[in-house]
């Protein structure tokens, strides 16, 4: 059975650089996304900004909408391509169980489904059919899962989209108090028919996407400052490890200390090394047929 992933080799990143779910109701709900998003861009530019007599209106709003229309994206294509964090197939083997080194009397758990070790926290995804590190919840809006390597993208991608959707949603409102004052032939360049519909088809996506993706970012902040993903807080399964608090984990999920590259979609991620860290690369053997595997005391 091929493997629904597409993976790149890359000599500066390693492995696992490009990553790419081939799932259909994915793929198309990923088309859809930049397809409005774009839609936006157009009514913004072509029917609100450059019909505009205010020369710098329509600059300084042409230059904020379409950087943050850029960034969005961005993250978006991030989110999209970025390993969640997936654990390798066909790694519960006793070759690489006796090299993760582990301490006699402790216990690791084997994936049926994909017949990995399942590091802690780690969650199957019958989408990605991989076990992905602290998996929030798979978006189909992303064709990826959200986890431990690109939810900083997903945060991203939900703040700026929520970021052009209140600025569209402000222009929209505007752009019809001017045109209810002056002539609808000269507020822009299309009939006025036609002006009136784009403006109240762009409205709707505006409001409904603000709505939406506000509610995902706020959920998203609250599950990494509380340290406790969608998934986990779905199963109960709280309080099984140690939480560390807010301020580290906000740290942790946007690769470091606080800067400009908090905002920035095209900055890399500094993951700590687990102890039960996957590698690409794992040692060859027959698979376990047990799912939980405990180490012998010798």
């Amino acid at each position: 059975m091929k493997s629904p992933v597409h993976r790149c080799r890359d000599p500066e990143h390693g492995p696992s650089a490009m990553w790419f779910i081939r799932d259909a109701c994915g793929i198309v709900c990923a088309v859809i996304t930049w397809m409005l998003v774009l839609y936006a861009e157009f009514v913004v530019v072509f029917v609100m900004l450059l019909p505009s007599k205010n020369l710098t209106y329509s600059l300084i709003n042409g230059v904020v909408f379409n950087s943050l229309a850029f960034l969005a994206l961005a993250s978006h294509f991030r989110a999209m391509c970025t390993d969640p964090g997936a654990v390798p197939k066909g790694n519960a083997t006793k070759e690489y169980i006796e090299s993760l080194q582990l301490k006699p009397g402790q216990v690791v758990y084997k994936c049926p489904k994909c017949c990995s070790i399942k590091p802690d926290r780690a969650h199957h995804c019958s989408v990605c059919k991989r076990c992905i590190r602290k998996m929030d919840h798979h978006c189909p809006w992303v064709n990826n899962c959200v986890g431990e390597n690109n939810q900083k993208y997903f945060v991203l991608f939900t703040m700026y989209i929520a970021l052009i959707s209140l600025h569209s949603l402000t222009m929209v409102v505007f752009h019809f108090l001017y045109c209810f004052e002056d002539d609808w032939t000269k507020c822009s360049s299309f009939s006025p028919p036609a002006t009136v519909i784009l403006l109240i088809l762009l409205c709707f996506e505006a409001l409904l996407f603000l709505i939406f993706t506000s509610v995902m970012f706020g959920t998203q902040v609250h599950s990494i400052c509380t340290d406790e993903t969608g998934i986990e807080r779905l199963k109960g399964e709280t309080g099984k490890w140690d939480k560390v608090p807010c301020w580290e984990a906000m740290q942790a999920a946007c690769g470091g200390p606080f800067s400009l590259s908090w905002c920035s979609p095209f900055s890399g991620l500094r993951c700590e090394r687990r102890p039960l860290e996957v590698l690409e690369e794992v040692p060859q053997g027959e698979i376990i047929e047990e799912d939980i595997i405990e180490i012998p005391l010798y």
